[in-house]
């Protein structure tokens, strides 16, 4: 071949380097074309989020809002009711009407009869009732009803985990209110003339607090996880079943059945008089008994049962 023609076609060194340069091209463009290739589907990066780190503190987290206002409303009105004292303890237990006295108002003299009744055995109580079966209505109801749950448990997150995880979150906010209320009380406990119930006294009627709204909690997450009902119908069954045990506990004694009494939540947190006799360990294990058995059974048919129906 002459120098001419070799000079005239293109070396295979030159075409090599051209098919690289080419068909590295190819493969940018295809992949600026196409760059959802290697991301995400739309929608679902939060979930993947959820399922890759803990349920629990996310659900402490979505709901840090909710527990620091009623930890604040319940510690200011147990402050207010428990700065009376000096003032409704002159009034004689006699004024008392009779139809109270089984809400522990029997006793207004002294100062842990005063606050048995008026503080610990009247509002902080419904209170921590609403609590439990607001918050409890919306672990599982909530989103069942939104239909968020179906997108949720489509993740590795197991339907048991799930409650425990929720609840946890639930009793915590229960745990804050309750030391709430504690802190209050010893805020004023000098000036109100408090000074005869010891500081242990008071933390073991904290821990029955707790442990009530703990409870009703665990009734309301139960009948939302095993029945699927919508979240107002979860809070109304619940809140109205603890207004039922809290009137039952008041007027039993009247009614000539005071036995019945201890069907209700009520006289198991406030029967011992922690605020007298300092912890009693009967009435907290009864709490804490009942609630694991209503969650426990809530878990169960919430693990079996269709979502939606």
């Amino acid at each position: 071949m002459s120098p001419d023609a070799r000079t005239s076609l293109p070396s295979t060194r030159s075409l090599a380097r051209k098919g690289a340069t080419t068909n590295g091209g190819m493969m940018n463009s295809a992949t600026q074309v196409h760059p959802t290739a290697v991301g995400t589907v739309p929608g679902t990066s939060a979930l993947a989020r959820v399922s890759s780190r803990s349920m629990f503190g996310k659900t402490l987290h979505d709901n840090r809002r909710v527990f620091t206002v009623w930890a604040l409303a319940t510690g200011l009105l147990a402050m207010a009711y428990a700065s009376f004292y000096p003032q409704l303890s002159a009034e004689p237990a006699a004024s008392v009407p009779e139809a109270m006295r089984g809400f522990g108002l029997d006793d207004t003299a002294s100062a842990a009869g005063y606050l048995q009744g008026a503080v610990f055995g009247l509002l902080v109580p419904l209170l921590a009732t609403f609590y439990g079966a607001a918050t409890g209505a919306r672990m599982i109801s909530s989103d069942e009803e939104s239909g968020y749950l179906d997108l949720l448990l489509a993740h590795p997150i197991g339907r048991a985990r799930l409650v425990l995880h929720r609840f946890a979150a639930l009793a915590v906010g229960a745990v804050v209110i309750a030391a709430a209320v504690l802190v209050a009380v010893l805020a004023v406990r000098g000036s109100a003339h408090l000074d005869s119930i010891s500081v242990a006294n008071f933390a073991a009627q904290a821990v029955n607090l707790a442990l009530l709204a703990v409870f009703f909690g665990a009734l309301a997450t139960a009948v939302g996880a095993a029945t699927g009902k919508s979240r107002a119908t979860v809070f109304g069954v619940t809140a109205g079943l603890g207004v039922l045990g809290y009137v039952l506990n008041g007027f039993a004694p009247q009614l000539g059945a005071e036995w019945s009494r201890h069907l209700t939540p009520f006289h198991h947190y406030l029967g011992g008089e922690p605020l007298r006799y300092g912890f009693e360990p009967t009435g907290p294990l009864v709490l804490a008994a009942a609630t694991a058995v209503l969650l426990g059974a809530g878990i169960l048919r919430f693990a079996r049962r269709d979502l939606g129906r």
